[in-house]
């Protein structure tokens, strides 16, 4: 059962098979900064600093320090890519997800025995046991708190429903034994579940499973409202791929991982116990968010107590540059489903496209592609952005544009910006919205009518045409030919 599911090295084998969508170097490289360093170069792009660029996904296969392992970056840092493995089409990937939340099919347990995850096992007891030898998390920058684990997905369970949830958190190895495990206030599921265990004085039982198939590593960054308490994102991983994904029991803790995952920690969130996140290395920063700005250090997180690491033989550990197009990938992706979710309901046929913009981090910007069939469905497309905005609390900033422009061309929606648009009757303001606490420009210091951190002005940016006017704004219309007939390398002739 669990070899019918994909893992990361099918994933790899998929990717070998499609010229410039993988590198591999056997060049040394140290995990502390230069790892990712190097890959900004390659292909980090999202909203890491210029220069950068989309590019493949790099297999570092010699890493200082970690003689048995390998580290990935990059894997979904490329929509193109993301649909090539999720075999859909990249401007559709919204609807697949959208789909795959409709249809869900629940996670399974297979037997240890065939759990690759467990292959090899290291136990907290064991003599020299230091998570921080045993994996090669790598640091961002020199900045940085400490390693830390940005693609682990994280899996527990409520302690008094049993219900189970995965998401993905900021980690950072703090000791031999010890992980740091940041929250966003209010939203993640995670954090019902710690609560409860915490007020009952209990620790809470978690997994955190590195290195597994991409569907599940998109599929965990949904959001309520689409998923709301008590639903387990592995169910939409499951739908993407037609398969139930496979869990295991775990070896030291009563909670089950992902069973074909490259790396397996398994630990307990302990109650009251809370550390500063830059403990050992007092640099005030945590590591690059989202946004393309380094996060302060939490003065008080939670700690992770490890019991337990294992791993396949010769592992893969796989990590992300946190404001890397690998974000806009997990976290944008299921953005575009959730709007064409609720848009869809509140009025069929009208929404044509939504594309979670690279600029906001997949979180902050969305351009949604409207079509107005008739009279009536002027002022519809206004609607449909609040809709987007109650869909997905952390957006920001909505642009709207008519079916006849391409969101997901910045080109093009800049165009239809120049040329559709009045700021001072297009533009909608709606000031004092809880958003994102990681966008620096939400704060009282920024402006003082702003009470709290994570508080915004959302905004709506109408570059469609009003209905009476669509004749007025025709695009030129060109002569139909076949491109490949006169340029068949540049369109796979």
């Amino acid at each position: 059962m669990a070899d019918d599911y994909p893992d990361l090295r099918s994933m790899l084998e998929l990717l070998e098979q499609h010229q410039g969508q993988l590198l591999e170097t056997d060049v040394e490289v140290d995990p502390d900064a230069e790892l990712s360093g190097v890959y900004r170069h390659v292909g980090a792009w999202g909203t890491v600093m210029r220069p950068t660029q989309v590019g493949p996904a790099m297999v570092f296969n010699n890493v200082k320090g970690h003689p048995d392992a390998r580290v990935l970056i990059g894997l979904l840092a490329s929509r193109e890519r993301v649909g090539l493995m999720l075999d859909t089409d990249p401007k559709r990937l919204g609807y697949l997800l959208k789909d795959a939340v409709a249809a869900p099919i629940d996670p399974v347990t297979v037997p240890q025995s065939e759990a690759v995850c467990q292959e090899v096992v290291h136990r907290a007891e064991d003599p020299g046991f230091d998570i921080r030898k045993l994996i090669p998390a790598p640091t961002n920058t020199p900045e940085d708190a400490g390693p830390y684990v940005t693609m682990g997905m994280c899996y527990a369970s409520d302690p008094e429903t049993d219900e189970s949830d995965v998401t993905i958190h900021r980690l950072c190895l703090q000791s031999a034994d010890e992980i740091s495990m940041y929250f966003v206030p209010g939203a993640r599921h995670l954090t019902v579940f710690r609560e409860k265990a915490e007020a009952a004085g209990k620790p809470l039982p978690i997994s955190i499973s590195i290195g597994v198939d991409p569907a599940i590593e998109i599929a965990a960054c949904f959001e309520p409202p689409t998923t709301p308490l008590g639903f387990n994102e592995l169910s939409i991983a499951g739908a993407i791929r037609g398969a139930a994904v496979p869990m295991v029991d775990c070896i030291t803790i009563g909670e089950k991982a992902i069973a074909n995952a490259e790396y397996v920690i398994e630990g307990e969130l302990v109650p009251n116990v809370r550390v500063r996140e830059d403990q050992n290395t007092d640099t005030g920063k945590a590591m690059p968010e989202f946004p393309g700005y380094t996060g302060r250090a939490n003065p008080e997180l939670p700690i992770i107590k490890v019991k337990a690491v294992t791993h396949r033989k010769n592992p893969i550990m796989q990590t992300v540059i946190g404001p890397s197009e690998e974000h806009v990938s997990m976290a944008g992706i299921p953005t575009e489903a959730s709007i064409i979710q609720m848009v869809d309901r509140a009025m069929p046929g009208r929404l044509q496209n939504v594309y979670s913009h690279s600029a906001g981090g997949g979180k902050y910007m969305a351009v949604m592609q409207f079509k107005k069939s008739i009279p009536s469905d002027e002022g519809r497309q206004r609607q449909a952005a609040l809709l987007a905005f109650s869909a997905f609390s952390e957006l920001k900033h909505v642009i709207l544009v008519d079916e006849d422009v391409d969101p997901f061309d910045s080109n093009d929606v800049l165009w239809a910006m120049n040329t559709r648009f009045q700021g001072d009757i297009d533009t909608i303001m709606i000031p004092g919205v809880r958003c994102h606490p990681l966008d620096p420009s939400q704060g009282p210091e920024y402006n003082a009518a702003l009470r709290d951190r994570g508080i915004s002005c959302k905004v709506i940016f109408d570059c469609t045409v009003p209905f009476e006017l669509k004749d007025r704004f025709k695009r030129s219309a060109f002569l139909e030919v076949d491109p490949a007939k006169w340029a068949p390398s540049l369109f796979g002739g």
